[in-house]
């Protein structure tokens, strides 16, 4: 599991604001996350809305309940957001002391509780401590660099240490932002060890993240119940799932990279 940065090279977090919107940055002009100051709660950018299409997978009756854990803290939108809102047990694991500060200065990142722990690691340590194995109904994994160039953990050791943190019936999401080469070996990776059928992606943003979500042995439910889904998601958490509907399909095997 290779990393382009250690704990000994971390960039520092700053902060910018346009428009009621913070932005959080690492050292670059690329945003690595965003909260509307007037609104704390909610999911600001479309991918992060998107990362959150893993409820679409889940009956409606059960789609809060769990452990959801985040790699790569972010602005700690996706973190506010299952603690705050959907009041799930949330962790949060980041390796940038800096930013766990930021988040706790800026945007709104309350101190651990019974409900909540953010855990300053590696995140390819996390996911291959045996503690930690099927410990997550779902996995939101968002890890780039201050470049925003590829994501930091992205071969098969990974993916695969990934899939065991889940439980059965877990839901991952993960964000690719990049060339559509980029896209297809991430995404091949992704496939080869959830299994082809267990995979879906979205259609890219304008900004080029593509979210893809992978399963650990679901049952895909047929049009009409994703649709009842989508409408209780819409209702009561007020996230825009039937356009996720919409725009979700099987990998494409043409697309990915085989390596």
């Amino acid at each position: 599991m290779n990393r382009k940065t250690n704990s000994n090279e971390m960039v520092g977090a700053t902060m910018s604001e346009m428009d009621g919107v913070r932005f959080l940055h690492l050292d670059s002009i690329w945003i690595q996350g965003a909260m509307r100051i007037a609104k704390p709660s909610q999911l600001e950018l479309e991918y992060i809305q998107r990362m959150m299409a893993w409820m679409l997978w889940r009956p409606q009756a059960e789609v809060a309940d769990g452990h959801a854990v985040q790699l790569g803290l972010g602005a700690a939108a996706i973190t506010r957001f299952c603690h705050k809102v959907l009041r799930m047990q949330t962790t949060a694991v980041e390796i940038n002391p800096t930013v766990i500060h930021a988040c706790r200065l800026w945007f709104r990142l309350g101190d651990d509780d019974t409900k909540l722990s953010v855990v300053n690691t590696d995140a390819a340590r996390w996911v291959t401590d045996p503690v930690n194995r099927h410990s997550a109904q779902v996995l939101n994994v968002d890890l780039y660099d201050h470049d925003a160039a590829a994501p930091v953990l992205d071969d098969e050791a990974f993916y695969a240490a990934c899939r065991d943190v889940l439980d059965e019936g877990g839901l991952m999401t993960v964000n690719l932002f990049g060339h559509a080469s980029s896209f297809g070996r991430s995404a091949g990776r992704i496939a080869r060890v959830f299994g082809l059928d267990q995979v879906w992606s979205l259609r890219p943003t304008k900004e080029g993240n593509t979210v893809i979500v992978a399963a650990r042995n679901v049952a895909v439910p047929d049009r009409h119940e994703l649709t009842a889904r989508a409408e209780d998601i819409e209702l009561r958490w007020g996230l825009p799932a039937r356009k996720w509907l919409r725009m979700v399909r099987p990998l494409d095997p043409a697309e990915l990279t085989h390596e």
